[in-house]
């Protein structure tokens, strides 16, 4: 609330029950007297309208009879006024007002009273317009340079400008991508006119480009006939803000400046001629209308912001000035010269309040009255109080909407995965080489405490992996029931699967006295799958492509007591040797050393490692917690392998690359389609017969097309899908090796994996790539940067297709520089202060040009190819058999 009113200069009230809004109200000479007086000219959507000259004999007075000049009933809602040079041949001033559908220009004249009703003003028709479309508002200007004269735009509620050149109609033009329409204004600087679109969207539209675009009447022809004429109406600039605008407004500082203003729901902007922001201000309530003007300093701009709480704040530029108390709601506020006074800020309310008033600073002091003051009883007091805590008590044990008791109470959610495969295998259209695909059995129990609504349980497993059933649904009616429902995983491609875990997620909705419908809930469950599923005991193999060696603080233990389950030679050949064959068909080897404290796992692919791997790691440490050792560490000392990575980054980015293309063409061969039955269906309509022209060959040919190229875009769809899937092995086994060579702990591992496995499933839209690349920049940026400048680079805000790989694999190889000179990977608030650490080498920024991108490639690899005096210990695996975890 303000501490100044703003003083009442002249106010009334007009009509009875009648509308407005902020296109009702105007202030000009409208009847071009000599004294270059303004008067206020009013239309309301019940038709009428009204001419106002205020001349108070005092400040405050309300309207008296002589302040009306004219008072018409027009009959049609009056949209919007307007005074301008609407009449060829003269440059006197005219009105325009906008109806639904018609267009009036009023020549109106002041009469001199001679007696003591004042003055009067008449009102003569020069021409009127009749629309065929419904308008919804209207701008004026010199269109296209035009000297002494003013054209009129008016915008229909279908998105079409029409142009008027005073007495006749111009041309018509529809908006690209029309839905709504929204606020209308004219800059002459730039001979344009600006808009805001449906989509949030500034828009400008050059004048000349609307003239020589097609015109709006041949909008229904054939689009073979609006390739072949005309131009396309193509938009000058746009700019997005966000939100819906109120209104839009165009202030000239001089000749060679002026400034677009576009008042949102919100927000309040200032833009350039050319779309840039010259400022923005973030309003803390909500606006109703809004009148810049120039200021009296120089290049600075004054600003009316009327809003909903009956205030108008008075801004210079962004700096709030001034701010002022309303009687009413503004919908529409202007400034002008009333008998001899210059600025009074005319407003309207949408009820038709219109008040002239002026800035003053007589304070409007309020007073509070005595209260009956009594003797306080704190006996009684604390008999209320406890009252009271008891109340509160009881609805926060029975019928609040939020109830105090653990969600893990309510139900209780376990998985049990059989350690036998199936006795008659469950695997249907299995795409899998081998003969037989085994199956397990997976069995999850539900048990409640109280009654449950709308249970529904949810299995969620890694593809290729498949499940008999996924979906289950129950009714816990009664309190301690339990539910059990059984299914069966299996490999259903030939191809192996990122992880072998699942999860089980049960959502249900528990009621409460206050909420019947219940409270929405969520539980989840993970269960992790045998190895046996997808791998079965294989021929080792001395010679590999890929290996890794993991090393650790305790003494080999023997291969058969960890993979009891794939011995297939003598006990003796498998103590330090042991052969893995997935169904898919790889084949990986794992190699204890008998002298050193080292695991070596080899095999043809690298992603192939990754499986093979980590269950070693989590049966090495399940193995040593059995022997209560406790501090069991792995670690890995051998160089990171970023170049067998990128190669698989390489491979799915190209089958997307080509995805792209593929769809590309098919979209093309189905215009092409179509267009030839269109051709068909015309000559098998005519009367007259005529020759086909080979049209039926064409169409044959192009429909063999279209079904090869949509095979070809299920083809690579599949390649795509299977690619990801080896793509994410390979950065689950490259985040394990970097946790293992850094000493990473749990947090910063799980930063890791939310930075490069962000997807469960990549798409055109929005892929691996660019996701990775944005994540991996933010921590380049904020945990892992080095100065202040790093911190105020600015990241691109969308997520496009990247042209090639090479700056995201620039990017993953400066994440492992960084965190081999002492980087620390943390989301907490100070994570973008610069770090001050002490490393060998010093720190490399993010290269900003090619010869610093090339030092950095060659400083990362001597790195990594170098630093096996780095070991690190593995974080504990937070993931076992079973576990219920809850949300």
């Amino acid at each position: 609330m303000s501490l100044f009113k703003a003083r009442d200069w002249w106010s009334t009230i007009l009509g009875d029950k009648e509308e407005f809004d902020q296109g009702c109200l105007c202030l000009a000479n409208v009847d071009n007297s000599g004294n270059g007086q303004d008067k206020i000219i009013v239309g309301s959507f019940m038709g009428y309208l009204r001419i106002f000259s205020p001349h108070p004999a005092k400040t405050g007075d309300g309207a008296q009879a002589e302040d009306l000049l004219l008072e018409v009933d027009l009959r049609d809602p009056v949209l919007q006024v307007e005074v301008g040079k609407f009449v060829s041949g003269t440059e006197m001033l005219h009105l325009a007002v906008l109806h639904s559908r018609k267009l009036c220009v009023y020549s109106v004249s002041g009469t001199l009273g001679n007696v003591e009703h004042g003055n009067q003003c008449q009102m003569k028709l020069m021409y009127e317009h009749n629309l065929q479309r419904t308008a919804c508002n209207m701008t004026y200007g010199s269109f296209g340079g035009v000297k002494g004269r003013d054209l009129i735009c008016i915008q229909s509620m279908d998105g079409m400008l029409m142009v008027f050149e005073q007495e006749s109609y111009a041309f018509g033009r529809f908006l690209p991508g029309f839905l709504l329409p929204g606020p209308l204004a004219y800059s002459s600087r730039t001979d344009s006119f600006l808009t805001v679109s449906s989509c949030q969207q500034v828009e400008s539209y050059k004048y000349q480009v609307l003239a020589f675009a097609t015109d709006a009447d041949k909008r229904q022809e054939t689009e073979q006939q609006k390739l072949g004429s005309g131009k396309r109406l193509v938009v000058d600039w746009t700019l997005n803000i966000g939100e819906q605008a109120l209104d839009i407004c165009i202030v000239s500082f001089n000749q060679s400046a002026s400034s677009v203003f576009v008042l949102g729901e919100r927000n309040f902007f200032c833009l350039k001629d050319n779309g840039q922001i010259r400022f923005m201000k973030k309003l803390d309530w909500s606006p109703s209308c809004f009148l810049p003007y120039c200021s009296v300093s120089e290049g600075t701009i004054n600003t009316l912001i009327g809003n909903h709480n009956n205030m108008l704040h008075i801004y210079q530029d962004v700096t709030l000035k001034w701010a002022t108390q309303l009687p009413h709601i503004p919908v529409a506020v202007r400034v002008g010269c009333l008998h001899d006074l210059k600025g009074v800020i005319v407003t309207l309310s949408d009820d038709g309040h219109l008040q002239c008033s002026y800035l003053g600073t007589d304070p409007s002091l309020f007073q509070a009255p005595n209260v009956q003051s009594r003797e306080l009883n704190y006996d009684e007091l604390d008999v209320e109080m406890k009252e009271l805590q008891k109340i509160i008590k009881d609805v926060n044990k029975s019928q609040g909407v939020w109830p105090m008791t653990e969600r893990e109470d309510d139900l209780n959610v376990s998985v049990v995965v059989s350690p036998n495969f199936d006795s008659v295998s469950q695997a249907t259209d299995v795409e899998v080489g081998t003969d037989l695909v085994p199956s397990v059995t997976v069995k999850v129990t539900l048990q409640n405490r109280v009654i449950l609504q709308k249970a529904k349980l949810s299995v969620y497993v890694q593809p290729p992996l498949e499940l008999t059933c996924d979906q289950f649904t129950f009714e816990f009616m009664t309190p301690d029931l339990t539910r059990t429902v059984s299914f069966s995983v299996y490999l259903k491609r030939s191809y192996t699967p990122s992880e072998l875990e699942g999860n089980a997620v049960v959502s249900y909705s528990r009621p409460t006295d206050r909420n019947p419908d219940g409270i929405p809930r969520v539980i989840q469950c993970k269960f992790r799958l045998p190895l046996k599923l997808i791998c079965l005991p294989g021929q080792p193999s001395k010679t590999a492509s890929h290996k890794i060696t993991i090393d650790t603080n305790k003494s080999p233990v023997s291969l058969l007591s960890l993979f009891p389950g794939f011995a297939s030679q003598s006990d003796d050949d498998q103590v330090n040797v042991m052969g893995f064959h997935f169904l898919g068909g790889a084949r990986i080897t794992v190699l204890a050393s008998k002298t050193s404290q080292r695991y070596r796992i080899q095999s043809e692919q690298f992603e192939d490692l990754w499986l093979i791997t980590n269950e070693l790691i989590l049966r090495l440490q399940e193995y040593f917690e059995k022997q209560g050792v406790k501090d069991f560490a792995c670690s890995f000392s051998g160089s990171i392998p970023l170049q067998e990575y990128f190669e698989l980054i390489d491979h799915h980015f190209e089958l997307r690359i080509n995805g792209e293309k593929l769809e590309e063409l098919l979209s093309e061969r189905a215009v092409q389609f179509r267009a030839i039955q269109r051709r068909l269906l015309a000559r098998f309509k005519d009367k007259t017969p005529a020759p086909l022209q080979h049209l039926d060959t064409l169409l044959d040919g192009t429909y063999k097309q279209v079904i090869a190229l949509a095979d070809a875009v299920e083809e690579n769809q599949g390649n795509l899908f299977q690619s990801f899937t080896r793509l994410k092995s390979a950065t689950h086994l490259v985040i394990l090796l970097i946790a293992l060579w850094q000493k990473l702990s749990a947090d910063q591992v799980a930063i890791l994996e939310a930075a490069f496995l962000p997807l469960q499933e990549d798409t055109q839209e929005l892929g691996w790539e660019e996701t990775v690349d944005a994540a991996i920049s933010h921590l380049l940026k904020t945990c892992l940067s080095k100065s202040s400048k790093e911190q105020a680079l600015n990241l691109n805000s969308q997520l496009n297709i990247p042209k090639d790989t090479s700056q995201l694999k620039k990017h993953i190889t400066l994440l492992c520089d960084r965190l081999s000179k002492g980087g620390r990977l943390c989301l907490s608030t100070d994570a973008a202060a610069p770090q001050t650490m002490v490393m060998p080498g010093g720190c490399t920024t993010i290269p900003e040009s090619d010869l610093e991108e090339r030092s950095v490639e060659q400083d990362s690899t001597e790195l990594f190819t170098n630093h096996r005096h780095l070991t690190a210990e593995t974080p504990r695996p937070e993931v076992s058999p079973l576990q219920g975890v809850s949300e």
